[in-house]
């Protein structure tokens, strides 16, 4: 694991506060050394990401290693945020894991379409939020290699 992936946060985009906490606490018991963050939807996920509104300073917004984006979110949903942020040539590198209630093979195949890079039905229970977290510490934080937060537009640092 790089040391830049061991600071960069996971940030999760869901409305539902409940879920939210469940999986704060999941990457907690699971030992993830990144912090967690969250947004309430879409719009809240590209503000913190670009910067914008509350998340204008940049050092209460670091660029994250890994989103969790729910698709149903009021404002602006998942499935819109994704298609922003996709298309955005400084965010689109950023990994993006659906983490939704919905399995209805549209929503999977246009989020797929669209550029996410998994797609997770939410487990109904804690023990099961805590495999899938175990999981994605295991497959995103450990194995692949992602380009280091501050490289993610395309163009290293020198």
């Amino acid at each position: 694991m790089t040391a830049n992936r061991n600071i960069a946060p996971i940030l999760m985009a869901d409305d539902d506060v409940d879920d939210r906490l469940m999986a704060g606490k999941a990457v907690t018991e699971n030992r993830l050394a990144n912090p967690f963050r969250t947004v309430n939807n879409g719009e809240e996920l590209l503000d913190y990401l670009r910067h914008q509104g509350k998340y204008s300073d940049p050092a209460s917004a670091p660029k994250p290693c890994l989103i969790l984006l729910d698709l149903n979110m009021p404002k602006m949903d998942g499935r819109e945020a994704l298609r922003i942020l996709k298309d955005d040539e400084n965010l689109r590198k950023i990994p993006v894991v659906i983490m939704t209630t919905s399995q209805a093979e549209e929503d999977i195949l246009v989020s797929y379409n669209v550029g996410a890079n998994s797609y997770i039905t939410k487990p109904v229970t804690f023990d099961g939020l805590m495999k899938v977290m175990k999981t994605l510490k295991d497959y995103w934080l450990e194995i692949v290699e992602l380009p280091a937060p501050d490289t993610q537009n395309g163009s290293a640092q020198k």
